[in-house]
């Protein structure tokens, strides 16, 4: 008896395929992490480049952010329609338009003289990257057969942990010994290498349904005007009361128009999935509990406890280290027990962490604030890598794109929440912004703890994984 769902390309006994075969499957791995590696990476370099960006084309630093505002939106707009497109004109043929457009764009950064250029050509790359983002969980999923699913999903946590961690470092790297040109310019060769390496990637079978592009252009106000609003909900009520809004009118038209379709834009025919709904919920909490805690902790350890940014380095490595040692044992677990248990955990532990670290006394040994920062990025390691298998495993194989792009667009969109309401904290208190936004990242990550007990109470069964 088949795997449900299993993939519709045929072996040569004509069985169905579940994942690809030993050596294809590990060469399609290896251009997956690169893949994943150069996108990872390029985000994290470019903050770190931000302070000599400014001055050598002398922007202001308040206007140099809207580089990597402007990166952020593209991508979080974007990944749901990419991902309808990338399932009906296949998943190579996107990887390989996403990765040259990708290339192409850091080259016209790397040459960019203004805002305006640098702006432009960021956003370019947003694009791109969002081409091949959006193919990442469908890649995963069609990559491994079911049983070895956990163990890809954990090697792909791993990988973002580990470049989170060396991104600063890489970035702060050239920086000291090159223009922050090379930033971008780095991009080029691991870029060509998953390029080239893109022919070992499985042959997803396509969706011939008609694309809706009408819903393709509702889902942009639905997540832009979103986050837009959030940032300005402070600073300017009325505006923000309009982007909400409209962005909800977005998603009332949106939602009836998909809610026939075979194969919609925004996945409403996954979602009505309960152990996928529950992923999606609990996945959204979590990534703004981590964002949230990552742009509130350094000031909190600089202004706070006076720590110097080295220190705030070593501090922020070892909640990424935590995330990577702990993706390969979820992967094992996941297969063994409950999720809602396991991600009940995860989320739970973040909560801990980051409560213990407001609780210490600002005398506290620097280790204590290590091992509670290490025990938020456990947690989150524990936490994803269940939870993601249960996002991509629950969908049909022939649904997989879609449910990759809903967990990129997840994630993005759980980190831009997770950002603005950093922002909201600090326009509320700017000498108390940061315990505002690292208690904000505890609330979320007890409401993905929520989530995950009340899955744990549901009387629909996980998928059997």
């Amino acid at each position: 008896m088949t795997t449900p769902g299993a993939q519709d390309s045929t072996r040569k006994s004509g069985a169905p395929a579940d994942g690809l075969q030993a050596p294809r499957r590990h060469w399609a791995t290896l251009t997956l992490l690169l893949a994943i590696t150069v996108t990872v990476l390029d985000s994290s370099m470019v903050n770190v480049a931000l302070p000599a960006i400014a001055q050598s084309l002398g922007i202001r630093p308040a206007a140099v952010v809207w580089v990597v505002i402007a990166y952020n939106l593209t991508v979080v707009v974007s990944l749901l329609p990419l991902s309808a497109v990338a399932e009906r004109i296949g998943f190579r043929r996107m990887f390989l338009w996403g990765m040259g457009l990708f290339l192409l764009a850091s080259l016209s950064s790397a040459a960019s003289t203004s805002l305006t250029w640098l702006t432009l050509s960021r956003m370019t790359q947003g694009l791109g990257s969002a081409m091949m983002m959006c193919l990442f969980g469908g890649l995963v999923r069609n990559i491994y057969p079911l049983n070895k699913l956990g163990m890809g999903l954990s090697l792909n946590a791993m990988t973002v942990g580990l470049m989170a961690v060396l991104g600063p470092t890489v970035g702060a790297f050239i920086l000291e010994l090159a223009s922050w040109q090379w930033v971008f310019l780095v991009n080029i060769p691991i870029g060509l290498a998953t390029y080239f390496g893109a022919r070992f990637f499985p042959d997803v079978p396509r969706n011939r349904g008609r694309f809706d592009w009408i819903g393709c252009l509702l889902s942009v106000p639905l997540f832009g005007l979103s986050i837009i609003g959030l940032d300005a909900i402070v600073k300017d009520p009325a505006r923000a009361a309009l982007c909400f809004i409209l962005a909800a009118l977005a998603a009332w038209v949106l939602l009836r128009r998909s809610r026939d379709q075979v194969a919609p834009v925004f996945p409403v025919d996954l979602l009505r999935i309960k152990p996928i709904a529950y992923a999606v919920g609990a996945s959204a909490f979590s990534f703004a509990a981590q964002m949230s805690a990552f742009v509130a902790l350094p000031f909190y350890f600089t202004h706070t406890l006076q720590y110097s940014y080295a220190e705030v380095g070593v501090l922020l490595g070892a909640w990424s280290l935590g995330v990577a040692g702990m993706a390969p044992v979820a992967g094992i677990l996941s297969g063994r027990y409950s999720i809602a248990l396991l991600c009940g955990i995860g989320a739970g532990g973040m909560a801990v962490g980051m409560l213990g670290l407001l609780l210490l006394p600002a005398t506290a040994a620097f280790f204590a604030l290590m091992g509670f920062m290490l025990l938020g990025g456990v947690g989150f390691g524990f936490f994803q890598t269940p939870n993601n298998r249960a996002l991509l495993a629950g969908a049909p194989r022939h649904r997989s794109g879609a449910a990759g792009g809903m967990q990129a667009t997840t994630r993005v969109f759980g980190q831009s929440f997770g950002t603005a309401l950093v922002a909201v904290a600090f326009n509320i208190s700017p000498a108390n912004g940061a315990v505002i936004g690292v208690s904000a990242s505890i609330v979320c990550a007890l409401v993905a703890m929520g989530i995950n007990v009340a899955r744990h109470r549901s009387p629909v069964p996980d998928l059997d994984l």
